[in-house]
């Protein structure tokens, strides 16, 4: 999967929410940039995780990010 591709496959999750009972709603107030910084903070997570051995692995991420700001 490209960095672009995943960039928006991050960001779609976050198109829906979980309630605190399970149910998936679609949340209005959930804007464009809300999803993106939620998408965002995933890549931190991953970057910052000490599990990227190759730097291929942190060059991708790296890529993902900027293609989410992109979006």
């Amino acid at each position: 999967m490209t960095p672009k591709e995943k960039a928006k496959e991050l960001v779609e999750r976050y198109d829906f929410i979980s309630t605190h009972d399970g149910l998936d709603i679609m949340d209005e107030e959930l804007t464009m940039l809300d999803r993106k910084q939620c998408a965002l903070i995933a890549v931190d997570e991953i970057y910052n995780s000490g599990l990227l051995v190759f730097v291929d692995d942190e060059q991708y991420w790296h890529e993902v990010k900027q293609e989410i700001k992109k979006l």
